[in-house]
């Protein structure tokens, strides 16, 4: 499993981001996904969840109407839209994989246990300053 994060930077509050995923070495289309995030100096946070088909996601409370996840199942992407930027959304963002095709299997799950993710890219890091 591979799972390579792109698209981070530097932009100012208010601004919208997007990343994106390049997943490879799993049937990537049978499989959720989600992103998670650590900012300087804090633990690990959930962030954002997808179903293996696209049609089911959710968001930390933070985030919602301002993020937006999807993927492309044909093309091995995942991505992450992220608009009105804040400085509290600064972070190292990473691409996770979930075991099977459902996220909500995990919503117990917490930071101890990878919020239930099998898998985690390198991340990339987004800062949000002016």
């Amino acid at each position: 499993v591979t799972l390579v994060e792109s698209g981070g930077g530097l932009v100012q509050p208010g601004e919208s981001l997007r990343l994106s995923c390049a997943a490879s070495g799993f049937w990537f289309s049978s499989y959720a996904m989600g992103w998670v995030r650590q900012a300087p100096g804090k633990e690990l946070e959930w962030v954002s969840a997808v179903d293996s088909g696209g049609d089911s996601t959710a968001y930390t409370d933070s985030v919602k109407g301002r993020f937006t996840i999807s993927r492309d199942n044909a093309n091995n992407m995942l991505y992450l839209q992220m608009s009105r930027l804040k400085p509290e959304d600064t972070a190292v963002y990473y691409c996770a994989k979930y075991p099977d095709s459902q996220f909500y299997h995990y919503t117990d799950y917490g930071v101890s246990t990878n919020f239930g993710m099998d898998y985690r890219g390198e991340g990339t890091r987004v800062t949000v300053s002016s």
